[in-house]
């Protein structure tokens, strides 16, 4: 069992960023303006973050990964060209990739390549071809474990190398979203608006709620769960134990379009249950702490996905997150008092008070979680802090003026 397990989160902006960091990520993947997965999503890096987040990633010893990995037109290669150009140069760890144009151009200038789950590698055969380019390799998300450990175990007794001249490494996704066509290859979002989800471009048509109708006798289909192409999140912690038994390498966590507090929650569980599962200390019941904690945060509701061997998908019956807990805006940050470890805040929106749980976000603060256990505004010690209140509280760690802060309230509220 290769102890070096490789904990890899999503950064859809700088507060994400450093949330992985700060929840235990050995790596970060990120998109670059349009020609990525998530272009359509309004976090995303441009081509002048590069260097920040290179020197940011190298200075908290975390490898990073750019996504190229669209549909590529021939009116993109240029771009594609400066991409990498300036990834290359600012020390990138390594383009994600799925375009031959992509990989071919980055083999070209030295870069090293991972092969996309866009390209679906679903056999050994598959894996040496691409060996030839790349390092690692993101298999398809419809493999079982048992697929996945023969693949692994393959690599091994054929020596199967990357052009490093390491064994090639394989990563799965183990943790987020799910769409429902295979490996994300959907046309829907085309079909309808016009809009390639295989260009980053996808409006998530599956998550609405759909009639199905004979359209030559009328008859309406009566289907208990209203989304029908809606798949639940994937959650592997439950068995996070087989998933590195089976020989992978990388653990890849979904989510450049969800805030901070999801990419430090999520990736904080996977590196302790990673970590757990080598110390011998890994069980079921730690596994449903992790779980429970993963339910505060964005979600669809879990399931295994088809690593366990189900030949049918699990769908949500909701079209939104089901997380247990929700944040409220309440203001933005002000000033932080180092010699005593207070920080003060403007309130905006809605009350503050006494033994509120709060997060609080920015580019360089991350997520910061804590309890409120006394409020001074310009009256001194209060019970609560109104919209206009400067405010200010015990905290650790400095704030700054672009942070936000949130209260976090049961999703029920």
């Amino acid at each position: 069992m290769n102890k070096q397990i490789e904990i890899m989160s999503p950064a859809g902006g700088f507060d994400s960023l450093m949330a992985a960091i700060q929840g235990g990520a050995n790596s970060v993947y990120f998109g670059v303006d349009q020609l990525n997965m998530r272009a359509r999503a309004t976090m995303n890096f441009t081509l002048g973050d590069i260097p920040e987040v290179a020197e940011l990633c190298k200075k908290n010893n975390v490898r990073s990964y750019i996504t190229l990995n669209t549909i590529i037109y021939d009116h993109d290669l240029s771009i594609v060209k400066t991409v990498v150009n300036a990834a290359k140069e600012a020390g990138i760890t390594a383009i994600i990739a799925a375009d031959q144009a992509v990989i071919a151009y980055a083999r070209s200038v030295n870069m090293e390549v991972h092969i996309s789950t866009q390209l679906n590698v679903t056999n050994i055969e598959t894996v040496k071809f691409y060996s030839l380019f790349a390092d690692t390799i993101v298999l398809a998300r419809e493999l079982s474990l048992t697929q996945v450990k023969k693949i692994t175990d393959a690599i091994k007794s054929e020596n199967v190398k990357g052009p490093s001249g390491r064994l090639i490494e394989i990563e799965i996704f183990v943790h987020g979203a799910l769409c429902m066509a295979v490996s994300g290859k959907c046309y829907l979002s085309l079909h309808t608006h016009n809009a390639s989800a295989n260009r980053g471009a996808c409006i998530q048509n599956c998550r609405r709620t759909y009639k199905v109708i004979d359209q030559e006798e009328g008859y309406e289909l009566a289907i208990d769960n209203e989304y029908i192409m809606s798949a639940q999140d994937l959650c592997t912690i439950e068995f996070i134990d087989q998933v590195i038994d089976a020989g992978v390498t990388v653990l890849k966590i979904e989510g450049r379009g969800k805030g901070p507090e999801y990419v430090k929650s999520v990736t904080e569980c996977y590196r302790q249950a990673a970590d757990a599962v080598f110390e011998g200390t890994y069980t079921q019941e730690k596994a449903k702490v992790w779980k429970d904690k993963m339910e505060q945060v964005y979600n669809r509701g879990f399931w295994s996905g088809y690593y366990l061997g189900q030949e049918l998908g699990e769908w949500t019956d909701t079209s939104g997150s089901k997380a247990k807990m929700r944040k409220v805006y309440l203001g933005k940050g002000n000033k932080y008092f180092n010699k005593i470890g207070v920080a003060e805040f403007l309130i905006e929106s809605h009350t503050l008070k006494k033994g509120d749980s709060v997060l609080i976000t920015g580019p360089t603060t991350g997520a910061i979680e804590t309890v409120v256990e006394e409020i001074h505004t310009a009256n001194g010690a209060v019970d609560e802090a109104v919209k206009g209140d400067l405010c200010s509280f015990k905290l650790d760690t400095p704030i700054r003026k672009s942070d936000k802060l949130y209260k976090m309230v049961s999703a029920a509220e």
